[in-house]
């Protein structure tokens, strides 16, 4: 039982279970804010409505991504307890600055919010959901700097074995951060705007209080349209910088073994039991080469002449990362992103169709089963920006098998990891049972916050 494996897999099943919750966190907090600004300015009853129940399933999954949240930061003290003596002065001021600057501005206005209906005046209260949001956001961003800054060093000096902060403004500014940011940020809108069009598209199928879910859909397929064309914009971008800044990733994305030149883009690749070779590859040409250089031709390396180079630059030792998983995140991260601008395109339609023809909404419900499609290329991404960098933990400076900390057994090690797992999907099946349940019980959920169990009725006390 190899500790550095077992560590691996400890943080990353954590840090999967997390991201479940965070993009639906980012991008609705946004919604229910752009819903009660519009109640303030309209006065129409049918938006506060719409805000408190869009709200009330907001703090669910915010309860839980917090509680999921805290475990990851212990990780750094209890496995990885030499990655933080090496980077704690940057990485620890970091996740310094996103406690006490952003977490607890959205945490201490979400009280305010949740209760503060009828007790503060409608501008206010709607302020304070604007402050969550902000707070969210800048949260994220706090914790991207700090990613980036593993993905792509800058602003540091190596001194007594350590990695030192010596120009902050340029961890700040460091252009993968802020690729980075508009990268999550745009997938957190299109995560919340697909959760809002698939239980609103539920709630039309049901003919259940159609004046608050048909605006719910109408706005959400705006947002779904240009935050998923804006994943899509900003991922090509990533793209271009790891091509200039780790190549190696993006050869591994591409399945790309030999230097090519015009480059062409696998479409289906299938590697063998050790998930780093390929046995079979259907490719178009000059794709690849079109997509990087926005001409036929252009030199993509491979990973094999990358290989000799990075042991020629960082010593001896095999520098090729899982192959498998990096390719096949890329592509659920990509396909689903696909499918997802043609649904929205397909909202758009339903939304201003009806309203111009008085039509009706057919296949809503594929809504509802697309509302997982966001967490797919959520985790797909995650898997290829992590997994893609190994075996460095900090990008070209600190290699993952050097960061582990060194009193760990396997056994320790093995008992936490199933312990986790074990209470991370007790507490996913209670997330999704109560914003199921309360999703189908409507507003009136969110208004009186009883629900009878048998019937999904509400009861007010």
């Amino acid at each position: 039982m190899d500790p550095v494996v077992l560590s691996r897999w400890q943080f990353a099943i954590t840090t999967v279970y997390h991201f479940f919750f965070v993009p639906l966190t980012l991008g609705l907090a946004w919604i229910v804010a752009i819903i009660e600004t519009i109640y303030v300015r309209t006065g129409e009853e049918s938006y506060k409505r719409m805000a408190r129940f869009w709200g009330k399933l907001f703090m669910i999954n915010f309860v839980m991504g917090v509680v999921t949240g805290i475990v990851m930061e212990f990780q750094f003290g209890m496995n990885w307890s030499e990655y933080s003596r090496y980077v704690g002065d940057i990485f620890g001021s970091l996740l310094a600055i996103e406690a006490l600057l952003a977490f607890f501005l959205e945490s201490t206005f979400l009280g305010v919010w949740m209760f503060g209906w009828d007790r503060l005046p409608k501008g206010l209260h709607a302020a304070t959901i604007w402050l969550v949001a902000i707070g969210s956001s800048l949260s994220a961003l706090w914790i991207l700097i700090a990613n980036a800054w593993m993905q792509h060093p800058v602003g540091y000096t190596l001194a007594a074995g350590r990695a030192e902060m010596v120009d902050f403004g340029a961890l700040v500014s460091n252009p993968k951060a802020w690729l980075f940011f508009g990268h999550t940020i745009a997938s957190g809108l299109t995560t919340a705007a697909f959760f809002v069009l698939g239980i609103s598209a539920y709630h039309l199928i049901r003919k259940t209080d159609p004046v608050v879910f048909r605006r719910s859909f109408q706005m959400a397929a705006m947002i779904a349209i240009i935050a998923s064309v804006l994943v899509g914009v900003i991922g090509h971008s990533q793209g271009l910088n790891l091509f200039e800044n780790q190549p190696m990733k993006m050869a591994a994305a591409e399945a790309i073994y030999e230097t090519e030149d015009p480059a062409s883009f696998s479409l289906f690749t299938i590697f063998d039991a050790s998930g780093r070779n390929e046995v079979w590859s259907f490719r178009v040409p000059y794709v690849l080469s079109l997509l990087t250089y926005f001409k036929p031709y252009g030199a993509v390396e491979g990973i094999n002449p990358l290989q000799i180079e990075y042991e020629q630059k960082y010593g001896s030792g095999d520098y090729v990362p899982l192959v498998a998983v990096v390719y096949w995140g890329f592509r659920l991260m990509f396909l689903a992103g696909l499918v997802m601008i043609t649904l929205s395109l397909y909202a758009l339609y339903l939304t201003f169709a009806r309203e111009k023809k008085n039509k009706s909404m057919p296949l809503l419900w594929l809504f509802t089963i697309a509302v997982g499609l966001p967490y797919i290329a959520n985790t797909g991404g995650w898997l290829m920006t992590e997994m893609g960098r190994q075996p460095f933990i900090v990008y070209g400076l600190m290699k993952t098998e050097d960061a582990v900390s060194p009193n760990l057994g396997g056994g320790m090690i093995l008992m936490t990891l199933v312990g986790f797992a074990l209470i991370y999907a007790m507490l996913i099946v209670v997330d999704v049972y109560l914003l199921a349940r309360f999703a189908k019980a409507g507003p009136a959920a969110a208004e009186a916050g009883v629900l009878d169990a048998k019937t999904t009725v509400v009861r007010k006390k």
